[in-house]
Parts: structure tokens; sequence; C-alpha cells
């Protein structure tokens, strides 16, 4: 199955809930959540597909102040999987619980920056043994950083005075050399199909990727097909 594309959609809570649901099932998790808060209204949006008594348990006793998985992975720029977090006092009072309801300690969370300072954190659980979870993580981290990106995109969408200022200009060479890397060419050959040096092919990336607020090219070539700069492959 297809996970639904926001960009063609209404979106709304009960659209960004559906996302998260197809996600886990595409990609193979049991669960998974989404965080944001909006630069320009300080509001937090939050969605998640846990079963509603952990989500419950969570807000009553206000675990997001201790959350590892919000604070930690919000000072990374790459994908953390939590076997990272110390198991201090905060760890256990998250995920000492959680195994309570039936969700593992074993996840990953994909941080998400965009060019206006704004934030997200998609994570993911998948209850399994360690060998096969990191065969599993290979094998979909690229799928899930896309994700991550088209959902963030998404809920900035969503608030009106986000989307007024997300109007990144890429050049026209930045442009081509993301949309041959949508279609999966490395640097050196986009550079002999351009004519140009893969350093040269380095620098557009690196430009593009900042234009865009992006961590990663695979995230820079997912925000700016959901911006309609360049098509999938």
């Amino acid at each position: 199955m297809d996970i639904i594309d926001l960009s063609t959609v209404a979106t709304d809570d009960a659209s960004f809930l559906d996302y998260i649901d197809q996600l886990c099932q595409k990609l193979g998790f049991d669960y998974a959540s989404y965080a944001t808060t909006s630069p320009m209204t300080g509001a937090v949006q939050g969605y998640a597909n846990y079963p509603d008594s952990w989500k419950m348990h969570y807000m009553r006793r206000n675990l997001h102040r201790v959350d590892p998985t919000i604070h930690k992975s919000a000072l990374s720029i790459a994908p953390v999987d939590w076997s990272r977090f110390e198991r201090d006092e905060r760890f256990r009072a998250v995920f000492f619980a959680a195994e309570d309801f039936g969700i593992t300690p074993q996840g990953l969370t994909v941080p998400v920056r965009g060019p206006y300072g704004d934030r997200g954190l998609l994570s993911v659980t998948r209850n399994c043994a360690r060998p096969e979870w990191e065969k599993h993580k290979r094998a979909v981290i690229g799928e899930l950083q896309v994700a991550a990106v088209h959902l963030h995109d998404a809920v900035m969408r969503s608030d009106v005075i986000s989307r007024a200022l997300r109007q990144p200009r890429l050049s026209t060479r930045e442009i081509e050399v993301l949309q041959w890397a949508a279609a999966g060419k490395s640097q050196t050959a986009i550079g002999d199909i351009l004519g140009i040096s893969h350093r040269t092919v380095e620098v557009h990336l690196r430009s593009a990727r900042e234009k865009l607020g992006t961590l990663s090219t695979v995230q820079a070539v997912g925000r700016a097909i959901g911006l309609g700069l360049v098509y999938p492959r």
C-alpha cells in the first residue's frame, strides 16, 4: 500500500493520524508519534497512534518534561536510536511505564528542521529481536526520513502564518541537481550529466539543503518534492 499524500488532501488532525497509521503499516512499525512546536505561535502539535491508555498516562504525569525521545533527539541532526539513551531516572520514568502498556523501549526518532526555525520529531517503535531491528532499521531509514519531512511540512502548511513564510528560493542549478538526486543518481553521475565537477554538485546540494532547512540530501529531496520543485522518480 502507498502512504497517503498529505499535499493532495485537506490536512487536519484525522489526516495526520491516518498518515501515522499508514506509515506504521507500510514500514513495519508497531507505533509512531510526531510532535512539533510552531516557530510563529509557540503552539505544540502532536499526533500518535499509541494506545489511549498510554497517552492518558503520559499526559497526566507530564512525561514530555523528561522524555529523552524529545529532549535528547532534538539536539541531534541525525536519526537517534533509543539504545543510545542513558538508562537514567528520566529514561526509566518513561520507558519502564511504557512497557506496562505494551510499548517497547526499542525505537528510533528522526529529527526534522525547517527553514524558519520550525522543528519536528517523528518517533517509531518495533518490538523484535535486536538483530532483526538493526536489519529493519537499515532497510527503511531512507523512506522514514522522507516520511518525516513530508509529515512535518504538512503540519507546518496547516499553520497559516508558517505557510506564508515557507517559500524557499532555489536556483535553477540547485533544482536540477536535486531532480537528478531524486532519480537516484550519485554526485559523480550528476556531475557527468550536467557537465560540472562532483565538488560543484556538492556545493549545490549543500546550498539546497540550507535553503530548504534540511539535515540531509534525502530530506532535501523529500521537501523539494513536497513543495513541487522537483518530481518523484
